[in-house]
Formats: C-alpha cells, sequence, structure tokens
C-alpha cells in the first residue's frame, strides 16, 4: 500500500517540477529488526515507523531526480551514523551538494510535518531561505555552536512554523543543527524536556521556548543559547 495517495503524489511532483533547483541528498538511518540501544544514550524505546519511513522517502524520491535517497543501517554502519552525531533512530539528514545543513527529522514526518519536509527540501535545494536579512545577519555572527531541538506531533499544525524557522537558521549558520522530533516516537526524550504541550524548542539544553512565535522571538533564544548579545 502507498504512503503517499495520488493527489499528495501529483502536489508533491508539481511542487518539485518547479521550486527544485539542485540536487538534494535524503540520509535516513534506519534498523531493520530492532532497534539498536546504546547504553547512555536517548533512543526511541521501539522504532515503530521504520520502515514507514523508508516507504514514505522511496515514493519521495521517485518524484524527482534530483533528489537522491540512500538508506544507512543504523547499528551496521554506525560509523557512518557517527559522522552526523546521531544518537537515535529512525533519522533523516538532509545535505546539498556534499554538504551536510545540519538539518535533522528524528521520526516519521507525517501530517502536517510532511509539508515542513517538503519544504525543507526546496530551500536547501534552493541554497537560501526566506528568513530576514537582519535575521541571517545576526546569524552569520555567531561564534558559538546551537543545537535545537523543536517536539512536535503530527496533528500539530502550529509545529511546522517552529520547526521551518530551525531549520531554516540551520540552512543560514554551518554552526546550528536543528531537529524536528516526533514527541511520541522519543517518550524518554519527552519526559526529560517535560515536554507537555506542542512545538516546544529546546536551544542547546539550556533555553526552552513553548509554542509557535515570530521569526524575531525565535533568533533571540538563538542568540541567548549562543551567549550573545540580544539588541
Amino acid at each position: 500500500m502507498e504512503m503517499l495517495d495520488q493527489e499528495v503524489r501529483d502536489f508533491t511532483r508539481k511542487k518539485f517540477e518547479t521550486e527544485l533547483v539542485n540536487p538534494v541528498e535524503l540520509l535516513y538511518f534506519t534498523e531493520e529488526k530492532s532497534p539498536l540501544i546504546v547504553p547512555g544514550q536517548p533512543v526511541s524505546s521501539d522504532c515503530q515507523f521504520c520502515q514507514e519511513i523508508k516507504q514514505l522517502l522511496e515514493e519521495l524520491s521517485s518524484l524527482s531526480d534530483q533528489i537522491k535517497l540512500t538508506v544507512y543501517d543504523f547499528k551496521r554502519e554506525a560509523d557512518r551514523a557517527a559522522e552526523y552525531h546521531l544518537d537515535k533512530i529512525p533519522a533523516i539528514v538532509i545535505k546539498k551538494k556534499e554538504e551536510d545543513t545540519g538539518i535533522r527529522f528524528f521520526g516519521i514526518p507525517s501530517g502536517y510535518e510532511y509539508t515542513s519536509l517538503l519544504e525543507t527540501i526546496v530551500e536547501v535545494s534552493r541554497g537560501q531561505t526566506e528568513l530576514s536579512p537582519a535575521t541571517k545577519e545576526a546569524l552569520k555572527k555567531l561564534t558559538k555552536e546551537v543545537n535545537i531541538q523543536v517536539f512536535v506531533t503530527p496533528t500539530c499544525p502550529y509545529c511546522p512554523m517552529a520547526v521551518r524557522l530551525a531549520h531554516q537558521m540551520a540552512l543560514e549558520s554551518p554552526l546550528i543543527t536543528a531537529s524536528m522530533i516526533e514527541a511520541s516516537e522519543f517518550p524518554e526524550l519527552s519526559q526529560k524536556y517535560d515536554v507537555m504541550g506542542v512545538p516546544k524548542s529546546i536551544f542547546n539544553e539550556t533555553i526552552t521556548l513553548e509554542g509557535a512565535v515570530p521569526e524575531e522571538v525565535y533568533l533571540e533564544q538563538v542568540l541567548k543559547a549562543a551567549g550573545e548579545q540580544v539588541s
């Protein structure tokens, strides 16, 4: 059974045909049989959607020659996973021209998050975002790394706004890593960060932000996490 119905396939194909500029590579890290449990590392207790995500990405990549999908086994190819600092699965890494953008999807990008995946692929292909010039300039001045984790659920209509802001900022700055995390697939992490509602963004383990907020407010948290002065 196909993951994408005909209407969604047609919409996605047309979007790719009209909006993709440069090739995009999707790296998918999965576990075919059972998830790898790494002592001391937070991982999903059950990689329940690993096969579904693989099928989704295969169908997605088949809609454009500009998209290349490579599938890795998290356990057997641990060195490759370590290269991208991955500690849990299922994980999607998005690259442009052999360059790691710092963009991650942990868990299935379904429901409203399918839109997040499509828009992120398009922006990576273009190599530019819709962030304001002021935000882009501020991100260029970062001197410290910032790790953003955005907890979401597929049924949350406000979550894509937070996910897209995080991913756009990662695309604009090599010092930012931004991850979408599907909250129900990673209960240990949701409990650790006290995720009672979504979207919830965590910046460098120290700063939290709940809800969908304007770009300027999101940028402030990034700057605070990096130890930068906020004007």
